[in-house]
């Protein structure tokens, strides 16, 4: 029976973080850091083919230098690219780039000694190899013995049984490794172990999460046109370019209306895994145009799984309508002038109400009863009173497709944003934004973005709005009526939109592991702390509650 082939280089990482080697090779996760960006800097040269090598078979002692040389060991279960081999036809010595400086790593011995296996199969002498170092420019011997190669073969042996597990190996707890590894906001080390109970709260390092320097990018006028050129997409109307954008500074393509996007930059964005997402010239989320799906099929399947479980479905859904109604009443106590203590108490009922509720229609229940509440409670927080006596919230309650006053097409347009960013954090991370575990599939509908969207409505969504409104950003006048419902005029949607993405910049503090983040990131991390649960990691999913 034929065998997958192991890397090489993810035996190094197996020795150097059993986790990261899963996390890699089996569910397909990888992040750049500024660590692997210089790795693959110190790489260019050696990750270009150059050179042959001789054939064992051939005679002679002319010693040559071959580059990237791929080799493979079927009966190691290896297989290895070489970074370079200095060989004739008897002996072949490899060398292995590293970023860093001395002294040798356990990690990179096995990996230079796996390499030498491989060599040995096909027929070369190995008896040893280097480690260059480039901060340094050294070169490190390292002898090949047995008991080196005895410590390989069980790290192959070791990581090939790893890989027939359904979940990662624990955390490294408390490892300075941790620090600088570029996975370490996907794997949340401390935070796993915290939520696993096997780590205390002041123990939890501050998350060195990527600063969001690439950005969604939103076009909003019928009649445009993308196309790339070179490192840009170029924004044109009637064929001439009137703006562009970086690749590198773009997350995400957001379209509104009828905006036309060539065939090459479409591949080219699905490469970078730059998602196009399609709104409706009124705002609604309507598509989503994307690349392959992320390899961890692993996390689709126990996401199956649950969802098809009604007492998992119940149990999560418990904490996501908790934490909603919680933070609404947060919301309300915060910002509402005169309001009533009884409004406030029952919602704190409701809340209990909601973590005991036996089944799905009950928790949609005490919802609504807690969305009239909070609905009709909403404008004594704003300040803006030209606003509401110019009409801008004629219905006191929620209302939708159509939104038949301002205040409601703000909510629709805002949260519209808000799925959007939680379905393109879900498909990004391997999760299906449309099988959820509250809001149960309907066709085009993505329920699990809705499901994990359900914490931040109220502090992105509806603090957004609030702001646009006391702030004076919009008015009755940046609204129109159409048929029987009212939309955004297209300058105000700008405006809108802007303060949506400045939201999302602003920081917050994380009521589980005490350190601050942007609400971008915080999305990101509440999913991947989902995907967790959800593969059997943590216990119980952690809902975001603001203080």
């Amino acid at each position: 029976m034929d065998i997958d082939l192991i890397p090489v280089r993810k035996v190094n990482q197996y020795v150097f973080c059993p986790r990261l080697a899963y996390l890699q090779w089996v569910q397909s996760e990888w992040a750049d850091n500024e660590f692997t960006v210089e790795g693959t800097w110190v790489h260019r040269r050696v990750d270009a083919r150059e050179g042959w090598l001789p054939s064992p078979e051939e005679e002679g002692d002319l010693r040559r230098q071959a580059r990237s040389v791929t080799l493979s060991a079927p009966g190691e279960g290896l297989v290895a690219k070489l970074d370079l081999v200095d060989a004739n036809a008897a002996e072949a010595v490899p060398v292995e780039y590293k970023r860093g400086s001395p002294p040798a790593q356990p990690g990179d011995r096995v990996q230079l000694a796996a390499q030498a296996l491989v060599l040995r199969e096909n027929g070369w002498m190995v008896d040893r190899g280097f480690l260059y170092y480039a901060e340094t420019r050294e070169k490190v011997e390292v002898i090949f013995d047995e008991e080196l190669f005895a410590t390989t073969r069980a790290a192959v042996s070791s990581l090939r049984e790893m890989t027939g597990h359904s979940t990662p190996p624990p955390p490294l707890l408390g490892s300075p490794k941790c620090v600088g590894c570029s996975l370490s906001g996907i794997c949340l080390p401390d935070e796993t172990l915290l939520l696993q109970s096997q780590q205390a709260p002041e123990t939890v390092r501050q998350l060195l999460a990527p600063s969001d320097h690439a950005l969604p990018l939103y076009l909003q006028t019928n009649g445009l046109s993308v196309g790339i050129s070179g490192e840009v997409l170029e924004i044109r109307e009637k064929g001439k370019c009137i703006a562009d954008a970086r690749f590198i500074d773009t997350s995400q393509l957001c379209l509104f209306g009828n905006i036309q996007v060539s065939t090459q930059a479409v591949r080219e964005l699905a490469q970078r895994n730059i998602p196009i997402c399609y709104f409706s010239y009124g705002g609604w989320f309507s598509a989503i145009t994307t690349g392959l799906a992320h390899r961890n099929v692993e996390l689709r399947q126990a996401q199956y799984r649950q969802a098809f479980d009604p007492g998992a479905c119940l149990r999560l859904a418990r904490r996501l309508v908790a934490a909603k109604i919680q933070n609404s009443r947060t919301f309300l106590r915060r910002n509402a002038r005169e309001l009533s203590e009884a409004v406030l108490a029952e919602l704190k009922r409701l809340v209990a109400s909601a973590e005991r509720a036996q089944c799905l229609p009950t928790l949609l229940g005490l919802e609504g009863m807690a969305g009239r509440i909070y609905f009709q409670s909403f404008p004594l927080m704003i300040k803006n009173q030209a606003f509401l006596q110019g009409g801008g919230f004629d219905s006191a309650s929620r209302n939708r497709r159509p939104p038949k006053d301002p205040l409601n097409a703000l909510f629709s347009f805002v949260y519209s944003l808000l799925v959007k960013e939680m379905t393109v954090m879900a498909w990004s991370i391997g999760l299906d934004p449309f099988q959820g575990f509250y809001h149960q599939p309907r066709y085009g509908k993505p329920a699990l973005a809705l499901d994990l969207m359900e914490d931040f409505r109220v502090l992105i969504g509806d603090s957004t709005v609030l702001s646009l409104i006391n702030n004076q950003v919009v008015d009755v006048r940046d609204f129109q009526r159409a048929g029987d419902g009212v939309t955004l005029t297209t300058a105000a949607r700008r405006r809108v939109t802007e303060a949506f993405e400045r939201r999302m910049q602003e920081q917050a503090r994380h009521p589980w592991f005490d350190y601050r983040l942007s609400y971008r990131r915080i999305l990101y991390v509440q999913t991947r702390l989902l995907a967790r649960h959800l593969c059997g990691e943590i216990p119980e999913f952690p809902p975001f509650l603001t203080r």
